[in-house]
């Protein structure tokens, strides 16, 4: 050291903002039930870690959700404000560009077939009647129905629709149902 006059000069490290952000997008979670009478919820993202250049950065300050329970289509907007983490916690929200994509709940309503009665008899001078209305497809959520009233009726030769009218109960909202009624035959044949 002695024969050595030693100035030591610290250099500058210097790291600039990036002339383009890294975009990455945060999307909602989303998904699609049948009515069922009960309360559904989604909420939360698909992901929150994406990696860029081989790191991994983590999103956080972000919320989305969606609760219903009848028919419909519910968004699960995205709020609150995106804070961007590298692996080792620190905030580098400033060197992305944040988009995000709201999800959404989806109720889909019941398909309900009501089908009335077909049956055949022969002549014999009194009506035909057959009151049976069945139910198919989804059917009806619990707890929930319709009632139903058939007026069909043949007695002479020949065949006519097993007409019926149905009223959904207390309780039971048209919305949450996609109702198709169809009409049976009541038919009488020659002896």
């Amino acid at each position: 050291a002695a024969n050595y006059a030693v100035t030591p000069i610290e250099g500058q490290l210097s790291v600039t903002n990036r002339d383009a952000k890294y975009e990455i997008t945060v999307e909602a979670k989303s998904d699609e039930v049948l009515y069922d009478g009960s309360e559904h919820s989604v909420s939360g993202f698909k992901t929150l870690e994406f990696s860029e250049n081989g790191q991994t950065y983590t999103v956080s300050g972000l919320t989305a959700s969606a609760t219903a329970t009848d028919a419909g289509t519910y968004p699960a907007n995205v709020s609150g404000t995106a804070v961007v983490e590298d692996a080792n916690g620190n905030d580098v929200t400033a060197q992305f560009a944040v988009k995000t994509v709201a999800g959404s709940l989806t109720i889909d309503q019941r398909k309900v077939t009501l089908t009335s009665a077909t049956e055949s008899k022969q002549y014999d001078g009194t009506a035909l009647t057959n009151h049976d209305v069945a139910v198919s497809g989804d059917g009806w959520a619990d707890g929930e129905g319709a009632t139903y009233d058939v007026t069909g009726s043949q007695t002479l030769v020949g065949s006519s629709a097993n007409f019926f009218t149905y009223a959904l109960n207390d309780g039971t909202k048209a919305a949450n149902y996609a109702v198709t009624p169809i009409e049976g035959q009541l038919s009488v044949t020659n002896r």
